[in-house]
């Protein structure tokens, strides 16, 4: 297949990206110190990325041959992933010093991670999926081991490794019994002669191992037992980039392969209708009993996980734009979250649990109110972004004839607001000796704290998109109405 320069022009975000990781890789590999550099163009070139990612949402058709969608979809996903990347990026950089693992390879596997979530929202092509999660999943394992001296973070990544291996093999295998049930492993083929080919059980088997792949990534019930030990685990703002940027890649995936008005299909819609209420009832539950804030947070996304689910199961067309809705909102909820996470953290994981923050409204007004409007976002409490999330998602489920599943739903979000509130109740209402260390000050007292303009930045600008988005919905549903 040869390469013609217009395709690479098409799919120009993912064009551009692959250049910026090989530039930083050649900076990684000929510079001392070069984790300045590598940050500085990390984050110029994210920048870029974006705004191409937005400039080439109108385009349309495929590339190479079929493997490769262009704009649209790809390119709406690809500006979420672009987002989620550079706030984490820019999150990291005091994180890392902080943590004493400021190493420019952090960068590069960012980079990697995000490459592989993109080809697996523009993809046309079962191959194509394979290929961008396997990209992304190795940068994972990665970054989940980062702090290599911590045995709990080794202990992450190899279980993340292990499980994440485990269930890939699923995926494979399930694109092979696709493959030789239809002779294709083109998603638009398959969907256009489903009716045809859903008379093979081969094929039917093929979907559920499918299924099961991406079950694990999205990390829904009972696939989700790598999740809590992970996020705890890795470093604290890499927790927030796998709970979103690779969350959202995973359904990016699951909406190209599921989100079709199957015929007879009525036995998979019921199946993701008890995956979601798996997922909601046991990751909301098993929330409150964590005192642990990254764990609470691991079961959390596990619950929303279920509440995008919902959107799946409903197979009709409120429900795949409320996934995308969801997923935008809740990429600013978590990365906010885990990022006052690891602006407060201190050494051996402490200032990690609810005790820790008590009193932190009155040491750090803004960082709690910050933090309040990422719980009660999460929690889905008007005005903010979460609520018409969860909104967009129980009506289509109600349009669908769920309604018992958007009762589940509804119920389990009232029982999510005891754990999200908590917190809350905890920095205005309680008092606490919280111990604030700066990341790379020298001075000996171990009360000195200093806020970076650049992650107190990030923080506003996602606290801002929360409650901008939960005003005026239309903002993004306009675009995601006119997807093509």
């Amino acid at each position: 297949m040869s390469i013609v320069p217009a395709e690479l022009v098409a799919i120009a975000p993912i064009t551009l990206l692959t250049a910026l990781s090989l530039i930083v890789l050649v900076i990684e590999a000929l510079m001392k110190q070069s984790e300045g550099v590598s940050y500085a163009v990390s984050v110029v070139g994210l920048v870029i990325c974006l705004l191409i990612s937005l400039g080439t949402i109108d385009l349309t058709g495929t590339a190479f041959n079929q493997m490769l969608t262009v704009g649209g979809y790809g390119s709406l996903f690809s500006s979420l992933f672009v987002i989620a990347a550079l706030l984490t990026v820019i999150l990291s950089r005091d994180y890392l010093q902080k943590e004493h693992i400021n190493f420019g390879e952090f960068y590069l596997l960012i980079l990697f991670s995000t490459l592989g979530m993109m080809l697996m929202a523009y993809a046309a092509d079962l191959i194509i999926i394979f290929l961008g999660l396997e990209l992304m999943s190795i940068c994972l394992y990665v970054l989940a081991g980062f702090m290599r001296k911590r045995l709990l973070s080794n202990e992450s990544a190899l279980k993340y490794f292990l499980l994440g291996a485990f269930a890939t093999g699923f995926l494979l295998y399930g694109i092979a019994l696709i493959y030789g049930s239809s002779g294709t492993t083109n998603i638009s083929y398959i969907v256009q002669n489903f009716s045809t080919l859903s008379s093979s059980s081969w094929l039917w088997m093929g979907l559920g191992l499918l299924l099961v792949g991406f079950a694990f990534k999205v990390g829904a019930v009972p696939f989700h037992m790598w999740i809590p030990d992970v996020y705890q685990g890795s470093p604290t703002t890499v927790s927030g980039f796998m709970s979103t940027g690779a969350k959202a890649a995973a359904f990016a995936a699951f909406v190209l392969v599921f989100a079709h008005p199957f015929e007879n299909a009525e036995k998979l819609k019921t199946v993701l209708s008890l995956l979601a209420a798996a997922s909601m009832i046991l990751g909301n539950i098993v929330a409150i009993a964590q005192s642990n804030l990254k764990r609470m947070l691991a079961y959390s996304s596990v619950a929303h996980a279920g509440y995008m689910l919902i959107g799946l199961a409903a197979a009709n067309e409120m429900g795949w734009n409320g996934i995308l809705f969801y997923l935008i909102s809740y990429t600013f909820m978590n990365i906010g979250a885990f990022g006052i996470l690891s602006l407060l953290e201190r050494e051996e994981e402490k200032n990690l649990t609810y005790d820790d923050y008590a009193g932190l409204g009155s040491k750090r007004p803004f960082l709690a109110a910050l933090m309040s409007i990422f719980m009660l976002s999460l929690a889905g409490i008007p005005p903010f972004a979460g609520f018409f999330a969860k909104y967009y998602i129980f009506v289509a489920a109600i349009n669908a004839n769920l309604t018992w599943l958007a009762i589940i739903g509804v119920l389990t979000s009232v029982v999510s607001v005891y754990y999200y509130l908590r917190l809350v109740v905890m920095m205005y209402f309680q008092e606490g000796e919280m111990v604030l260390v700066e990341a790379t000050s020298k001075a000996s007292s171990p009360k000195f704290f200093e806020l970076r303009r650049a992650s107190m930045a990030v923080l506003t600008i996602s606290a801002f998109a929360l409650i901008e988005l939960g005003i005026y919905p239309s903002t993004i549903l306009t675009i995601i109405n006119n997807l093509r």
